[in-house]
């Protein structure tokens, strides 16, 4: 008796230190964004007066290290919408920047899915070596950073006559090898009896692709997508290098974020909570079909 009660105190401690760590972790993953958005409601004044050390010694050409401890304050001391008012009333060009973000990013996350759902399904059905060494060539694409892949991309877009356009950043994202490869390793997983009998009833390929294909991988589409989503909504580097001419009218709400300077600090906690508002929500409107994809994703939900 007293070996199971000390096994059952054992356990319980454990369970007690694991949700303790567990809890720490997400506070400190939590931390940033709890302080962007109260910060967002800070005034100029008090934001540079805690954390104006930090901007005056990262802008410039000379560099210098913080001589001053930064004061990292989560409540305002008085509650301002000055910040947002420029935003959204002041200065419309941050609105414009945003809607940039959503042109550049829902033709990419749509296209991919179709193209990689028609692609990846052709892979499925066909086993052949010439698929599998094409499928092997995506696989070695999709190890590549894109920083490896810029200047190609940009050669190639040069001489399509498409920098300065949307184009040079759309077309590579939609025909991005990432979500082949997941789609791909999901529908070899679909059991082959379940397309002979779907053939057995006189269904034709596409329909074996609508009605059975893309039913069954509804929580990878989403899986896939959220991804996608939340990696070209941050991107950087494309539209550095791809609007070299037009200056900042093309440049997503991800590239001021990137240059923010001492006047700009204040400004840009609200337009980071104004940007991070569409990952979120469709992170908790699709976070079930997230799951079911990522504990799916090596078979078939039974």
């Amino acid at each position: 008796m007293k070996k199971k009660k000390i096994g059952a105190l054992r356990k319980r401690l454990l369970m007690y230190l694991t949700f303790i760590l567990v809890l720490a972790a997400a506070v400190v993953f939590l931390m940033p964004t709890v302080l962007t958005i109260t910060n967002s409601f800070m005034s100029t004044t008090e934001i540079s007066a805690n954390y104006g050390q930090i901007f005056e010694n990262s802008t410039g050409d000379k560099k210098t290290y913080i001589s001053e401890k930064v004061n990292l304050k989560f409540i305002p001391d008085f509650v301002s919408f000055s910040q947002y008012k420029t935003a959204f009333i002041t200065s419309p060009a941050y609105l414009l920047k945003f809607w940039n973000s959503v042109i550049l990013t829902v033709p990419i996350v749509a296209g991919q899915l179709v193209m990689a759902s028609g692609a990846a399904y052709c892979f499925a059905r066909n086993r052949s070596w010439t698929a599998n060494a094409i499928f092997f060539v995506y696989i070695i694409l999709m190890l590549m950073p894109y920083q490896v892949t810029l200047v190609p991309n940009f050669m190639v877009a040069d001489f399509l006559n498409l920098i300065d356009t949307r184009w040079s950043i759309i077309l590579p994202g939609i025909f991005s090898p990432f979500a082949v490869f997941i789609l791909t390793k999901f529908m070899r997983r679909i059991p082959t009896a379940m397309i002979e009998a779907a053939k057995l009833d006189g269904a034709g390929e596409f329909q074996i692709f609508s009605r059975i294909f893309m039913p069954l991988c509804k929580g990878t589409l989403y899986s896939v997508a959220i991804l996608i989503f939340i990696d070209y909504w941050n991107m950087v580097e494309q539209p550095l290098i791809m609007f070299k001419a037009t200056g900042d009218e093309l440049y997503p709400l991800s590239v001021f974020l990137s240059q923010v300077n001492t006047n700009d600090a204040g400004l840009a906690f609200a337009v980071a909570v104004v940007y991070m508002i569409p990952s979120l929500l469709i992170f908790l409107y699709s976070e079930d079909y997230l799951v079911e994809g990522i504990a799916y994703s090596g078979g078939i939900k039974g």
